[in-house]
């Protein structure tokens, strides 16, 4: 891989690490325990406390994430960058560019 294209992936993934940081503040703020002293009834306490369990599952979604793209943003360097982790082929650009957290090709995703 050309070394522009390595710089323009690096910034794409610091640009995807900066969103992603964005979005865990927002799910640890949507994932607070309910309150059980608000008044808001059976339904719409049963309603927050799925809401939360929505928002804690989506939390370590996008914590997983950084980790990843801060790993990939370290190896960005590497000889090996943009190849697949497992079989060594090369990952389609789309894909990276798409998901700049995987180290799998479609295959080996799978």
């Amino acid at each position: 891989m050309k070394k522009e294209k390595k710089e323009e992936l690096r910034i794409l993934i610091e640009k995807e690490i900066t969103k992603t940081r964005e979005k865990i503040v927002e799910f640890k703020e949507m994932s607070k325990p309910v309150a059980p002293e608000n008044a808001i009834g059976r339904v719409s306490r049963m309603d927050a406390i799925n809401n939360k369990a929505v928002a804690e599952a989506a939390l370590r979604n996008a914590e997983n994430k950084l980790k990843q793209l801060i790993y990939m943003e370290q190896t960005v360097d590497d000889a090996d960058f943009g190849k697949c982790a497992k079989c060594k082929a090369d990952i389609p650009l789309k894909r990276i560019v798409l998901m700049p957290q995987s180290r799998f090709c479609v295959n080996c995703a799978r």
